[in-house]
């Protein structure tokens, strides 16, 4: 009757030890459906790591919506004694473009841009933003012998690279030799006016760049103004497209 005892009791521990074994991850097979699925472990974010995770994404959130204005509104004078002025800015830019004409070594200011919007296509240069520019810019106190306006026939699309290359042309046509350059701009329209007109004038110049404050929100608040994140938001747009995707033919 022992005998019998030790015999079940050894065959129950034989059974146990079998499932066990075939209960083990390694001996479920890794492969299914002739090889189609297959069976990987992996780790996973725990609740710690998922709070973690939510707390840095926070963080970088807030760090590029209070940085993104003073990025693109970037201002980067370099020693130059040429201004270039984007004709299409407002009257306080202009006013804020004589000032800064007045307080440097500048000898010549340019204002470029093309077709006033509203206007239709292009029929003359003293219908374009430059000729505009130009205007403001005397009306501020700049001496008209000083004052340049080199407009652009495109209206509707790259605008701030075609008056780039509109003005680097005249340039080359007039023998005018320039190794540096300032470009003054509205806001956070900074950084991206400058990498266009880098663009636009390649490795041979160097495109300093000086941001005026908007008349219509202020940058630090820029946020609880309706105008302020129309204008952030769609120029965060813009520079990424320019910065990445907008590749022109030489200028």
């Amino acid at each position: 009757m022992q005998k019998t005892l030790n015999q079940q009791e050894a065959s129950d521990l034989t059974a146990s030890g079998t499932a066990a074994i075939c209960s083990h991850p390694n001996s479920v097979p890794k492969r299914r459906c002739f090889g189609v699925f297959e069976r990987k472990e992996r780790w996973c974010l725990s609740l710690r790591g998922w709070l973690l995770l939510l707390v840095l994404l926070a963080g970088a959130s807030a760090v590029a919506f209070f940085g993104v204005h003073p990025f693109l509104a970037v201002t980067d004078r370099l020693e130059t004694d040429v201004l270039v002025v984007e004709g299409w800015v407002h009257e306080s830019t202009l006013r804020t473009a004589a000032v800064e004409f007045k307080s440097g070594s500048y000898r010549r200011v340019f204002t470029t841009g093309g077709p006033v919007n509203g206007t239709g296509p292009y029929v003359n240069d003293f219908n374009t933003t430059a000729s505009v520019g130009a205007d403001g810019l005397k009306a501020a106190g700049v001496p008209a012998a000083l004052v340049q306006m080199v407009p652009s026939r495109v209206k509707e699309r790259d605008r701030t690279f075609s008056a780039a290359v509109a003005l680097h042309h005249w340039l080359r046509e007039h023998q005018v030799t320039v190794r540096r350059i300032n470009v003054v701009t509205e806001d956070v329209h900074g950084r991206r006016s400058r990498l266009l007109f880098q663009k636009a004038f390649g490795k041979e110049v160097d495109v300093g760049i000086i941001s005026a404050p908007s008349a219509e929100y202020p940058g630090k608040r820029w946020w609880r103004y309706s105008e302020g994140v129309k204008e952030v938001i769609s120029e965060a747009a813009a520079y990424i497209y320019a910065r990445f995707f907008f590749w022109p033919a030489v200028a």
